[in-house]
């Protein structure tokens, strides 16, 4: 029924070699970007075909293998090169070539006139074949190819501007902090595969068998360990603390590949991974507290930094690091669908933002360059009244803020408020509970302030460019306008297909379709859950409500707070920061995290290479080499006078050699 599948990540493949070895010569910008969108346009069309399939069957039969070629068969082990289409993984090719289409459609606009057009939409191709890869692979090794593909097209795409030394050194840092995750993978795989290789003498990584064998697995114990090591990968992967501070460097990239990591690849890896293992992690306790500690503490950390930024790109680099503290907040308390709902909204609103800011950019770089100015095009303090100028990309700008803030009826609301009331009622954490709700609460306040921040700096008050700029700032073309129309409706409208138990009733028992879609997923993971969770009681329905209608207030708290300081008084934020300078600065300063990551291990690798160098390849290596060139000079050079070319000298060294071949006979 599925047996098309196969040609969902083949496409995208295909448009990367054609311009990845033609696209030069190809040089039309149109039909190298036609090539490129198409790839995945075309991707899109067959996972739309696969849903279509897969909502017109029954629950049972809603998952498929298909073994695309026997791959490493030995001993007991085999590991093919297969795909799994199930209710998640239709979940992600959606996500991933529906918001990649727009994102490919976009930049055809975005990256006209660049040099090396061909060479990043090849990328752009391998980046989503990557991640298509990764979803689908029915088997933890085909993940891990997956996995690395797209850690290295990130390398490529965020170090796109290779002249530039900024971006150079994004891209190595997004590489080197990826590898460090991608270790705990590795091990976490390792560990996981011989211990019930060795214990169960089941030798598999395939996520059915791994899945059927799931109850021969410990609470807590080696699996605690696996999955721990799991985790960190998807720390790597997801820009969780402490492997975080790559994301918000990787803004080096072009805007579009900002909003292709951000929101359709990449950063939800980690995501979708413990989401696609939840039947394992669901039996570490330990592990799903820290999961679950990690990703709120990432949510409110990020969300502060995100306050005192002025460069538009990061302010939403640290939103996505927050975001996704919620997403792992939520797999943190067993609330795995509710997680990958955020995913799937988050991808709506963030790429619709991610390429609102590039229109921005895309226009106050016209109106500069013409008015011959080198101001920052990103730096907000530099606009101001943009939305008289660019009405489309306003409108979208703002419906996507609105959704992130959380506000009723927006995707963003039905997503982020499921996640917090099941931080605040899950069965798992206990005492915990609480804290995590407050603390995903306060990180909520922040997004709406700062979000809104954003939107007022950016398109209220007054335009803040040069007057001889203003005249040719203007509405980007439909090119780029077109992608940001599609995603703001889907940023309004997206949550609707989840929506909770509780609203759902006051339309006539409207059940969660997400959710039902998804538990066929996690049944057994739930199930896992419920043998250690404290279940008991009964369903608060007041409680829900009040919760959810304090969720909204401090929603409008934050958004108030950034109309009274950026509309209304503008001296405020000026006077804060005089108040607070130490805290300015150090939210400024990403509170030291990079300086402190320098001193910590930078700094020390750099002096041990050093060490090395000099140490010993330049004194023991080194000087072995040129201790061996010195001996050689030296003897060459004592030969080197029997052999001057006169005859004089000749005859007189086989005169000597007689006299000492004689003498050796005469007195031996």
């Amino acid at each position: 029924m599925f047996d098309n599948v196969w040609l969902i990540p083949l496409l995208p493949l295909i448009g990367f070699l054609v311009n990845g070895l033609f696209g030069k010569k190809i040089k039309n910008e149109a039909v190298i970007g036609g090539i490129g969108t198409l790839a995945i346009f075309g991707s899109f069309l067959v996972s739309c075909g696969i849903l279509i399939q897969m909502i017109g069957t029954s629950p049972e039969h809603r998952v498929f293998e298909k073994v695309i070629f026997p791959w490493i068969h030995s001993g007991n082990f085999k590991a093919d090169m297969a795909f799994l289409v199930d209710p998640l993984s239709v979940v992600m090719i959606m996500v991933v070539t529906g918001v990649g289409s727009l994102i490919h459609l976009y930049s055809i606009g975005y990256m006209h006139g660049e040099e090396g057009f061909y060479r990043f939409f090849a990328y752009l191709n391998l980046f989503c074949m990557s991640m298509l890869l990764l979803v689908l692979g029915n088997n933890l090794l085909v993940m891990f190819i997956g996995w690395e593909g797209v850690g290295l097209c990130s390398y490529l795409l965020i170090g796109y501007y290779f002249h530039k030394k900024s971006a150079g050194d994004a891209a190595k840092k997004a590489f080197v902090m990826n590898r460090v995750g991608d270790f705990g993978f590795l091990v976490g795989l390792f560990t996981l595969y011989w211990w019930l290789g060795s214990n169960q003498n089941i030798w598999t990584i395939n996520f059915m068998e791994l899945k059927q064998a799931s109850h021969l697995l410990p609470y807590g114990g080696v699996v605690t360990v696996a999955t721990l090591c799991f985790f960190v990968g998807a720390t790597g992967k997801s820009a969780q603390i402490p492997l975080f501070t790559w994301l918000p460097d990787a803004m080096e990239g072009p805007t579009p590949v900002s909003a292709l990591i951000h929101a359709a690849t990449m950063v939800t890896a980690g995501v979708y991974m413990i989401g696609r293992m939840s039947f394992i992690f669901i039996k570490s306790p330990d592990t799903m507290m820290v999961i679950a500690v990690v990703g709120a503490a990432t949510a409110i950390f990020a969300a502060t930094i995100g306050t005192a930024q002025n460069d538009i790109k990061r302010v939403l680099a640290y939103s996505t690091v927050s975001q996704l503290g919620f997403m792992f907040l939520a797999m943190g308390t067993g609330a795995f669908a509710a997680g990958i709902f955020h995913l799937m909204t988050h991808a709506f609103f963030k790429a619709c933002l991610f390429l609102g800011s590039g229109s921005v950019i895309h226009a106050m770089h016209y109106a500069l360059h013409h008015a011959h100015s080198h101001d920052d095009a990103q730096d907000m303090r530099n606009m101001g009244g943009l939305r008289k100028a660019m009405p489309i990309t306003f409108i979208t700008f703002l419906v996507s803020t609105i959704a992130i803030a959380g506000i009723p009826g927006f995707s963003g609301f039905f997503s982020k408020d499921e996640i917090l009331w099941q931080a605040f009622s899950n069965p798992y954490h206990g005492g915990l509970n609480m804290i995590l709700w407050g603390i995903g609460a306060v990180a909520a306040c922040f997004t709406a302030f700062y979000m809104f921040r954003l939107v007022f700096m950016t398109f209220y008050g007054d335009c803040r460019i040069q007057p001889k700029a203003k005249s040719h700032l203007h509405e980007s073309p439909l090119v780029i306008t077109i992608p940001l129309m599609v995603l703001g409706f889907l940023a309004a409208v997206g949550g609707y297909i989840g929506l909770p138990k509780l609203i759902g009733e006051l339309f006539g028992g409207i059940p969660n379709y997400f959710e039902l879609w998804l538990d066929p997923v996690f049944e057994l993971a739930q199930e896992y859950g419920h043998t250690y969770a404290q279940v008991g009681g009964h369903h608060n329905v007041a409680l829900e409500w009040g919760l959810m209608g304090g969720s909204v207030v401090i929603a409008l708290v934050g958004i108030t707070i950034a109309f009274t300081m950026y509309i209304k008084n503008t001296e405020l934020p000026g006077k804060f920061t005089s108040t607070f300078p130490a805290l300015h600065r150090a939210v400024y300063n990403k509170w030291y995290i990079d300086e402190l990551y320098d001193f910590l291990f930078v700094n020390p690798c750099k002096a041990f290479g050093n060490f090395l160098w000099k140490g010993f390849d330049v004194l023991v290596v080194d000087g072995i080499v040129n201790g061996v060139a010195a001996v050689v000079k030296g003897w060459s050079g004592a030969f080197r006078y029997t052999a001057t070319g006169y005859v004089h000298n000749y005859a007189f060294v086989m005169a000597a050699g007689t006299m000492a071949i004689l003498g050796y006979y005469i007195f031996r």
